[in-house]
């Protein structure tokens, strides 16, 4: 019987970068520049379900960095004057 092309029997790995950016990579190959194992492997489909319980913000982590900074607003002057 031929398998159906859709059918993907080989093993998988979570893999994330620098922006907490997940994706899933072919388990015997190397990891692409910039992306680091992030602790999971198996099925294609038990990898991408273990993505979407753990990515839950899509939004790069350099943007909510600056996201979160412009919301504490501006850091408070120090006029250089002992209280």
């Amino acid at each position: 019987m031929t398998p159906r092309p859709d059918e993907d029997d080989r093993l998988y790995k979570v893999v994330v970068n620098h922006e907490e950016q997940y994706s899933v990579w072919p388990a015997d190959r190397d990891n692409p520049a910039g992306w680091s194992d992030a602790g999971r492997t198996g099925p294609k489909s038990d990898c991408l379900a273990h993505i979407k319980d753990v990515w839950t913000d899509m939004r790069p982590l350099s943007l909510r960095r600056r996201l979160a900074r412009e919301e504490a607003g501006p850091a408070p002057r120090d006029t250089g004057h002992a209280g």
